[in-house]
């Protein structure tokens, strides 16, 4: 590569690299509890306690901080992904009283007093969820960076299914029973979760599998 490519390369990677750090900045910025607001709009923190995974945690946070921002950013917990931030791809999933939702459509404020389950909350004692041995023994997964959320939305489904929670393709929505997961309802039940790697079949049959029908 002769020195002008380098160069250009060079003040290019950094041009890119300063732009990024307002935004990076603005994510991860905290307000002291008790300020008030700035010139730029950012509004006074407030106190929160977050019930995850068992655990209290209480933070200070602008109330426009999602709940996504507050697990990743604020207390680490990075095994929930951010993927579009738009609510479209099911990335971000976690349970909310055991019902999947996505956390970057979610307030933080709007979560406390809540029992919130993220990924990392699976696992009881060493063990891992069915849904996760599934998932690893059915190789449901390529890159895994949707996977926290497919999980996630798995543990959910099989929840809703067993008591008979219908979806649209279920045959008869006036059945109080528990509903057999066939590969259509696995794929509608799992719709909101988009992999772009492509691993659905394996994605589906793991599911079956925790489920106990394959």
């Amino acid at each position: 590569m002769d020195e002008s490519k380098r160069r250009f390369l060079q003040t290019a990677a950094a041009t890119a690299a300063l732009g990024a750090v307002p935004a990076a900045q603005a994510q991860t910025q905290t307000i002291p509890a008790g300020s008030s607001a700035t010139a730029t709009g950012a509004s006074a923190a407030q106190l929160v306690t977050l019930n995850i995974n068992g655990r209290p945690y209480s933070l200070s946070l602008d109330p426009r901080v999602t709940l996504l921002d507050a697990l990743r950013e604020y207390i680490g917990l990075t095994g929930t992904k951010k993927g579009c931030d738009r609510g479209q791809c099911g990335a971000c999933t976690v349970l909310v009283n055991g019902r999947r939702v996505n956390a970057c459509l979610t307030l933080a404020m709007a979560a406390e007093g809540e029992d919130i389950v993220t990924i990392e909350g699976l696992a009881r004692g060493g063990v891992l969820h069915p849904v996760q041995a599934a998932f690893i023994e059915l190789d449901a997964f390529q890159c895994g960076y949707c996977t926290p959320g497919q999980i996630c939305s798995a543990v959910a489904l099989l929840a809703e299914a067993e008591v008979g929670a219908a979806s649209t393709v279920t045959p008869d929505v006036r059945a109080s029973r528990s509903i057999a997961l066939s590969d259509d309802e696995v794929r509608e039940r799992m719709s909101g979760n988009i992999c772009r790697c492509g691993a659905y079949p394996n994605i589906v049959a793991a599911v079956k599998k925790a489920a106990g029908t394959k």
